[in-house]
């Protein structure tokens, strides 16, 4: 993988994994609301989805020489 991002790639990158965040914080916040046994599974796939793409951006951010 590339290190050497260039500064406006790495602000897109931090700016995803906030909007990421903000994401799996609403479907885990929606997880206490909902009664529907289907819609809480979706719920549940969405934010193991969301933490793992979490991982991959962090891991993104972690390896740039910025």
């Amino acid at each position: 993988m590339n290190s050497n991002y260039a500064l406006h790639e790495m602000l897109e990158v931090h700016e995803m994994a906030a909007f990421k965040t903000i994401c799996m914080t609403k479907t885990i916040t929606f997880q206490a609301l909902v009664t529907d046994p289907e819609l809480m599974q979706i719920l549940q796939q969405d934010a193991q989805l969301s933490q793992q793409q979490l991982q991959e951006l962090s891991g993104v951010l972690s390896k740039s020489t910025l």
